[in-house]
């Protein structure tokens, strides 16, 4: 069984053969969650692919909303990326550090931005190096590309649609968080933020769409093994939640490359509805 929409995703074998490609562009998007204490652009200067520029999502944000890294204006968007040297025209490769984490949220934040040319590295760095594929200290010093950002609010989900759909039931809400946070009996990573989850929502741990071994995305096949035993509708409406907006990608990636182009992400996860005290949850 392939994927349905494999240009998401890239191969090490792939990047290596067009990396030179006069059109593409690197994005190294690695992230660390806060109490992981590592520093993403620190390590990137020492160590990313060739050619690869940093994309910050603590950078490329909205600085005026007191949640982590939510989307910022599509004016900021368009002038960060378009000091990466990342515009129109551009065939976009986005990895990390882990294998698969935040590359997907950057993949998403050019999807939501109109940019679809846009796919990640399976594996990530950690397969590259792994490889023995090369690796550079030296940053680039990109020249400008006008990016033309539109928004495509079917993608993201706020607040308000979030509450509303408690009630209306349109949407099936898909929490990329270990089982031990959903169900409310380990604690959150960040502070003064309750366990549990949204009601009706269902479980699916971002990790379960990955090889342990290698973290590449599994299989069409194994995808949706993994999809269809949350319960969900899979040709029905989706909205994908997690900790802060990150994780979720990998579910919105997952499916995506089964033929969803019409998954929406909750940017404010549960950061946001776990940190009120207006909001109902299930433990």
């Amino acid at each position: 069984m392939p994927y349905a929409k494999p240009e998401a995703l890239v191969s090490t074998a792939w990047l290596a053969d067009h990396m030179t490609a006069p059109d593409l562009r690197i994005v190294d998007a690695t992230y660390f969650l806060p109490h992981i204490k590592r520093d993403a652009r620190a390590e990137y200067a020492q160590r990313h692919i060739p050619g690869a520029v940093f994309f910050d999502i603590d950078d490329i944000k909205d600085e005026a909303n007191p949640l982590p890294h939510m989307l910022p204006s599509p004016e900021k968007f368009s002038s960060r990326v378009r000091k990466l040297g990342l515009g129109d025209g551009n065939r976009i490769v986005c990895y990390d550090t882990h294998g698969l984490m935040s590359a997907a949220r950057a993949w998403w934040m050019f999807r939501v931005f109109g940019h679809n040319d846009v796919a990640v590295l399976d594996g990530g760095l950690p397969k590259w190096f792994a490889e023995g594929r090369p690796v550079d200290e030296t940053i680039p010093m990109p020249v400008e590309r006008h990016f033309t950002a539109r928004r495509n609010n079917f993608l993201v989900r706020d607040f308000d649609q979030m509450r509303a759909n408690l009630t209306a039931k349109r949407e099936t809400v898909l929490d990329a968080r270990s089982a031990g946070r959903f169900n409310g009996i380990e604690p959150e990573i960040r502070p003064n933020t309750r366990s549990g989850h949204m009601p009706g929502a269902r479980n699916l741990p971002y990790t379960e769409l990955l090889d342990p071994a290698t973290k590449t995305v599994l299989p069409a096949d194994q995808l949706a093994a993994r999809f269809n035993r949350t319960g969900i509708d899979m040709k029905g409406p989706v909205v994908c939640s997690c900790g802060s907006g990150v994780t979720a990608g990998i579910l919105t990636l997952g499916l995506y490359l089964l033929g969803r182009d019409d998954v929406a992400v909750y940017d404010g996860s549960w950061s946001e509805w776990g940190g009120r005290t207006d909001t109902p949850v299930v433990t």
